[in-house]
């Protein structure tokens, strides 16, 4: 069974995590995308998708999925057609930058100050990373005890509700008492005999997604449901089944299959969190000071009145 998603509220986390961006993650900086492009020059070699002198190459496609978290590499990697937009969305930028390159656009002024000014920044943060590492022992089991008890009392999960359903739409207003009485009959049906639940979802559901599974869609919170078909469940016992729920897009005929608790997250699930978000509070904790000690080794001066001169646009 899937670990339940934590809700952590926005007081914890600001508890342990300082909200500054030490590192410029691969493929999030637009000017370090574009700097590491060949922009004139013709691609060659395997690629995934092509158009005209430009390609995307598995090793960029494999790039872009190595910058996510695991989590969502795996739904990307389940979802071609988000992929497959984002290979046309790349090439679509490519083409526009072989076009601008061709024109010698990287060398006009107001881009060289802006390209300067980008450079600058990530040398900045990388640097900057590069000398406030933490060390690999922390945080010791003693820090993350102290940070879970600090917050225990936002290390709520809500109840969970796992729902089948029996979904039947309505796409022509004419048809509507047709379909309430299709889903009625289901639900007497399902009233019945309960076990026979999935078989009835499987042959006669229309969101067949959940359909391949019994009409199955999971674990999740009430807030996570059609608001129709929440109060439905809230008052269903586990292994009930449901009168015909109507919603703005059909009927549905809902099974409670199992309930959740609320209940305070434990120390194990939430031990990579804690330790990830106590890591990236160190973190620019050995930055800032490191800044501070920058300006410490030296006389720092300000000219008030050439400060001034700018402000009131006299340069």
């Amino acid at each position: 069974m899937k670990k339940p998603a934590m809700v952590i509220s926005a007081a914890a986390v600001a508890l342990l995590v300082v909200a500054v961006a030490l590192v410029v993650r691969p493929g999030s900086d637009p000017v370090a995308a574009q700097q590491s492009s060949p922009l004139a020059t013709v691609a060659t070699g395997p690629a995934v998708a092509r158009l005209g002198n430009q390609q995307v190459s598995p090793d960029e496609l494999q790039a872009l999925l190595a910058t996510v978290p695991p989590e969502t590499r795996e739904q990307l990697r389940g979802n071609r057609e988000a992929l497959e937009r984002w290979i046309r969305t790349r090439l679509a930028e490519k083409a526009v930058l072989e076009q601008a390159d061709a024109q010698g656009w990287a060398q006009r002024p107001e881009v060289a100050r802006q390209t300067r000014a980008a450079t600058e920044q990530i040398v900045f943060r990388d640097y900057l990373r590069s000398v406030s590492q933490v060390p690999a022992d922390y945080p010791s089991a003693a820090d993350i005890q102290q940070a879970y008890d600090a917050g225990k009392a936002n290390w709520q999960t809500p109840a969970l509700y796992r729902v089948s359903q029996i979904f039947l739409g309505v796409n022509d207003p004419q048809n509507l008492e047709t379909v309430r009485k299709q889903a009625l009959d289901l639900s007497k049906k399902a009233q019945v005999t309960p076990a026979e639940f999935a078989a009835l979802a499987t042959q006669y559901s229309q969101d067949r997604v959940t359909a391949e599974r019994g009409g199955d869609s999971g674990l999740q919170p009430l807030q996570q449901l059609v608001p129709e078909v929440r109060g439905a469940v809230a008052r269903l016992k586990v292994g009930a089944v449901s009168d015909p729920v109507q919603s703005a897009a059909g009927f549905h005929v809902i099974k409670l299959t199992e309930q959740q608790p609320a209940r305070t997250a434990t120390l194990d699930e939430l031990r990579d969190q804690l330790t990830q978000a106590l890591r990236a509070q160190r973190q620019e904790q050995i930055a800032q000071a490191y800044l501070d000690g920058m300006l410490n080794t030296a006389t720092l001066s300000i000219d008030g009145a050439e400060l001034n001169k700018v402000l009131e646009g006299k340069h």
